[in-house]
């Protein structure tokens, strides 16, 4: 039955206040949002379409042509650049009220295909020449220019991630250590660069007051790129990992002191996890040095270790997330 008739009974008289309560109570636990699954849907949409596109041009490339295929991929990104235009909130360098779920996704389908444009022009065509750089820089401020003035925290990832293939580092979080060659010097200095640049952007956008809410995505990539650039110096420059290893306890200081600050356990098992693995490393090779060789009673010795740490580890966390949670209801 509707809920507006015992309202009416209730205004009347009819039904008790707390019987009243109860149905309210009982009619709202029987609701739920749906916002979660519909923004998923609308994203896999978004991604399907994208990939659809893709595997549809492949396979009619010839019959097609490049011509027709870039002004298509030209007007569909002109016409949700557009969408999202007309739609738009006023600018603000405080978070902005999305305009609505389908200008959120209209613009990522817009950033992707425009970025899909310029790598399709410079493929076939080679309008930059022999310059492959400037077809990537070109995206690039045109992503990070549209996640500030659409306020869009999901092209802003797309712009963290094209600047980090732009200096040569691929970030996704799977490609991550799977992609980039770690082993090359130079990739490590990129890394490390890359790292710290996007944490001091996170901070100074925190600072300054410039679209605040971005500072979490900032120093969610940049902490990860800078802690897996640090332990890469670590297993690299083995004569001087002692000296990587205090980089990296240094930083993982600072990051603990923000966390705390900031209520974050997200960060605190970053950190934990990233100086665990490190910490090991340096224990593992005290051990075998001390030891001379990986003989028995250094393998005894590192079992103990790794087995007593792990507990240690785990008890530490579970300790973190009480005082966060206790700091928070504070």
């Amino acid at each position: 039955m509707d809920l507006r008739i015992f309202e009416r009974l209730h205004q009347e008289g009819l039904i008790a206040d707390t019987s009243f309560e109860r149905i309210r109570m009982a009619a709202a636990r029987r609701l739920f949002s749906v916002h979660w699954e519909l923004k998923v849907l609308l994203y896999l949409g978004v991604s399907l379409l994208s990939t659809g596109l893709g595997i549809l041009i492949y396979k009619n490339i010839d019959t097609i042509g490049h011509q027709a295929i870039l002004a298509f991929i030209a007007a569909v990104s002109a016409g949700c650049f557009y969408y999202c235009y007309k739609h738009k909130q006023p600018f603000s360098w405080n978070k902005v009220p999305a305009a609505g779920v389908l200008s959120d996704y209209l613009l990522l389908l817009a950033c992707l295909t425009f970025v899909s444009f310029i790598a399709y022009l410079q493929y076939q065509y080679t309008v930059f020449g022999p310059h492959p750089r400037i077809a990537g820089f070109i995206p690039l401020v045109v992503l990070f220019f549209c996640a500030y003035y659409f306020d869009h925290l999901g092209v802003l990832s797309l712009a963290i991630t094209n600047l980090a293939a732009w200096m040569g580092i691929v970030v996704t979080p799977l490609r991550l250590l799977k992609e980039n060659d770690f082993n090359s010097e130079t990739i490590i200095y990129i890394a490390i660069a890359l790292g710290v640049l996007l944490i001091v952007t996170g901070e100074l956008t925190a600072r300054w007051k410039r679209k605040q809410h971005f500072r979490f995505t900032y120093l969610n990539f940049g902490v990860h790129v800078l802690f897996i650039a640090l332990l890469s110096a670590m297993f690299h420059f083995r004569q001087t990992y002692t000296l990587w290893f205090l980089l990296l306890a240094a930083f993982a200081c600072y990051c603990y002191l923000d966390a705390r600050r900031q209520h974050s356990f997200y960060f605190i098992l970053i950190l934990t996890i990233y100086s665990y693995i490190a910490l090991g490393y340096v224990v593992f090779n005290l051990v075998i040095s001390a030891m001379h060789g990986t003989d028995e009673g250094s393998l005894s010795l590192l079992l103990v270790y790794y087995i007593g740490s792990a507990f240690g580890l785990i008890r530490f966390l579970i300790h973190q997330n009480k005082k966060i949670k206790e700091n928070a209801g504070i």
